[in-house]
C-alpha cells in the first residue's frame, strides 16, 4: 500500500477544480512536517494515472489547466450528457459565447473593444462571465478613462480542458466543408 499515492489521492478527489503538483507537495510537506520531494510526487500521480487507466474504473486522472483532477471517461459522455443536461439550465448563451471569444482571443480587451467588435453592450455579458468565473479583470488600459482590461481565468481553462490558450483552435482549424454549404453553386 502506497501511503503518499493514497494522500495524493485523496488531494486530488477533494479538490474542487484541478490541483497542481505544487500544491500538493506543499500539503503534503506542512502535513509531514518534512520537505516532500516533488519526484515522489510526480511519480505517484503517475501512479494514479497508470491506475485509473484501466477499463474497471469510469473516470480517470486528467491533466487539465495546469492541474490534476479526476474525470469520468469519454465512453460514459451520453449518460452523463443526459443527466447534466435534465439538471442543468445554466448553458452559455451565445451571446456569451461569442463574447468570451472575443475575450479569449484579443485579451486583455476592454469592454468598449468588445462592444465594436460585437456591435451591441456587452455590460450584462461580461458581468455574468465574470459572476461564473470564467473571466477576470486583469488591469486597465492607458486609454482616455483608463478603461478596465479583461481576460480568461483558470476556470475558463477547467471550463473548456485546456491547458494553455494555445490550444485555442485557430481560424484555419474552421475549413468549409460540404456539409456547411447551403444549396447549389449556380454558374454565371
Amino acid at each position: 500500500m502506497d501511503f503518499l499515492q493514497n494522500h495524493i489521492e485523496a488531494l486530488i478527489f477533494c479538490s474542487p477544480g484541478p490541483i497542481k503538483a505544487g500544491e500538493i507537495k506543499a500539503c503534503l510537506s506542512e502535513m509531514f512536517e518534512a520537505d516532500v520531494p516533488e519526484k515522489d510526487v510526480t511519480d505517484a500521480i503517475q501512479r494514479l494515472a497508470d491506475k485509473y487507466e484501466d477499463d474497471q474504473f469510469s473516470f480517470g486522472l486528467s491533466h487539465t489547466a495546469g492541474g490534476f483532477q479526476f474525470l469520468t471517461k469519454p465512453a460514459y459522455q451520453t449518460s452523463i450528457g443526459i443527466l447534466l443536461k435534465q439538471q442543468s439550465k445554466r448553458r452559455l448563451s451565445t451571446s456569451a459565447m461569442e463574447t468570451l471569444s472575443i475575450i479569449a482571443y484579443k485579451q486583455p480587451i476592454t469592454k468598449g473593444d468588445m462592444e465594436s467588435i460585437r456591435g451591441v453592450n456587452c455590460d450584462y455579458v461580461v458581468q455574468k462571465l465574470l459572476e461564473k468565473g470564467l473571466v477576470e479583470i486583469k488591469g486597465k488600459s492607458d486609454g482616455i478613462g483608463r478603461p478596465l482590461l479583461y481576460g480568461t481565468s483558470e476556470k475558463f481553462m477547467e471550463y473548456f480542458g485546456i491547458n494553455d490558450l494555445n490550444e485555442l483552435p485557430t481560424p484555419k482549424d474552421f475549413t468549409q466543408a460540404d456539409e456547411n454549404v447551403i444549396g447549389e453553386e449556380q454558374d454565371q
